[in-house]
């Protein structure tokens, strides 16, 4: 009878070690988190975790099958590059999407770059030249945004409808199929959630590819704001050359005055949180932007015309537009200015406040944040990438800006990344900028593309040698 007891007592004994075991197993799983570390700068600003992932992104394997699935929610054929994301050869995520392992499964997160990485083209037929902390031109967040809402709304986003498209190319162990199974429906849940706390911009323009309202989102779902009828639809800035820029106020209206503060809190708007910002990977993405130059103009320049270009440009624009300048870097107030008034106005006192408060209790802390009455000027380095121009993107080309407001193209179409080295822009008329890009309408409100009137005045030959010299900054 004893040794029976003892048999029993050793069977139950294997059998509790092998259950505790495989919970055990089960919950390193499900509890463990990978971030995978790029050795290259440029590959972590690209594609390196800044912690996005848990709050905002999407299961990787589900993430990659919507396009397949759902392609009838995408403004035309090719998956995410049609929102105006771009694959480098090799890679297994476009450029400014990053991937980490969080409770059990990859998730998709995105990182400065997708906002931040410029791309152009010299002719339709070539592969875009992709240029880290260049401004987007063509990746539309507010359509990117659109499309996840109208796949989780669809009846059909369920694990019976997902789970085979996944399998196709990437077969799942038991416990995944049991993971992703409960992951699908949650997935759902929290896309519906998320496009709830963005329906207030159904009520206002449309973002359209290069442009973002990026404090908008902060003010109403971070800062706990009320929701107000402002519009902040602002065109993507260039991260490069910060080390030129030290001193300089930051965005368009000059409301942050901190680098540091800037990146931890474009961080933060992109969907990390205070728990889980990674100060030490965003240490890095500083670093790499401090140092990154812009791209050198890529087709041919006329010297002489351009020198004459320079004396131009010191007479009439250094002061504002030159690194050494001595309103560069500065605020210059929206009366003077004359441009569309809704990008100030939609940043609030309160809202400053707010945000400076935001960390209180952490390790980090932001100070800077403010109210302003007017908007940056500028400097100009890259300028032949930062196209459309104003900061809400309401000037297609430099010839254009030069031109008084009621001589400058009322309605264009943006987010095509050919670039038309005539007029100084990317190709914004036509079939191709039609089928690619998203008409901007200057009479709607928030694209007005008054104001800027420095240099309007200056003669045909001066503007055209004023351009060949912009053409090498």
């Amino acid at each position: 009878m004893d040794a029976f007891k003892t048999r029993v007592g050793k069977i139950v004994t294997t059998i509790v070690l092998v259950l505790v075991l495989l919970v055990a197993y089960i919950g390193w799983i499900v509890l463990r988190e990978e971030t995978p570390y790029y050795e290259s700068p440029a590959d972590h600003f690209k594609y390196g975790s800044i912690s996005t992932e848990q709050k905002e992104g999407v299961p990787l394997l589900i993430w990659e099958v919507l396009p397949r699935l759902f392609p009838e929610y995408l403004p035309r054929p090719g998956g995410y590059t049609a929102l105006g994301m771009t694959w480098e050869e090799g890679k297994e995520t476009p450029v400014g999407i990053s991937r980490r392992k969080v409770l059990g499964m990859e998730r998709q997160g995105i990182t400065c770059a997708i906002c931040h990485t410029a791309t152009y083209r010299k002719q339709p037929q070539d592969k875009p030249v992709i240029v880290p902390t260049g401004p987007s031109s063509k990746f539309d967040s507010l359509g990117y945004l659109r499309f996840l809402e109208a796949c989780a709304k669809d009846a059909r986003f369920t694990a019976g409808y997902i789970l085979p498209e996944i399998e196709y190319n990437h077969p799942l162990s038991l416990i995944d199929k049991v993971i992703y199974r409960f992951a699908i429906p949650i997935t759902q849940k929290l896309i519906l959630q998320q496009s709830q706390e963005f329906e207030w911009t159904k009520s206002r323009p449309n973002w359209g590819p290069g442009r973002i309202d990026p404090f908008n989102p902060v003010k109403f779902r971070m800062l706990d704001q009320p929701i107000d009828d402002t519009i902040g639809n602002s065109d993507m800035m260039p991260l490069w050359n910060q080390k030129l820029r030290s001193g300089f106020a930051l965005h368009w209206d000059g409301l942050e005055t901190s680098l540091t503060e800037t990146v931890n809190t474009g961080a933060l708007g992109d969907g990390a949180t205070l728990q889980t910002i990674p100060i030490e990977d965003l240490q890095r993405v500083e670093k790499y932007i401090t140092g990154a130059e812009p791209p050198a103009y890529p087709f041919a320049i006329d010297g002489t015309l351009a020198t004459q270009g320079q004396t131009i440009f010191e007479h009439n624009c250094a002061s504002c537009h030159a690194f050494g300048g001595e309103r560069t870097g500065t605020v210059i107030p929206q009366p003077e200015v004359g441009t569309d008034r809704h990008r100030l106005e939609m940043w609030t006192a309160e809202a400053a406040e707010a945000y400076n408060d935001f960390a209180k209790g952490y390790p980090f802390k932001f100070n800077n944040l403010r109210k302003t009455n007017g908007y940056l000027s500028v400097a100009l380095d890259g300028l032949w990438l930062r196209a459309p121009y104003l900061h809400n993107g309401s000037v297609p080309t430099l010839q254009d800006l030069l031109n008084p407001p009621d001589q400058r193209t009322p309605v264009f179409y943006r987010g095509y990344d050919v670039f038309d080295p005539d007029r100084v822009g990317f190709v914004s008329q036509g079939e191709e900028a039609e089928y690619w890009g998203f008409k901007l309408d200057t009479t709607e409100t928030g694209n007005s593309n008054q104001g800027h009137l420095y240099g309007t005045d200056l003669a045909s030959q001066e503007k055209i040698a004023l351009i060949e010299y912009l053409k090498t900054l």
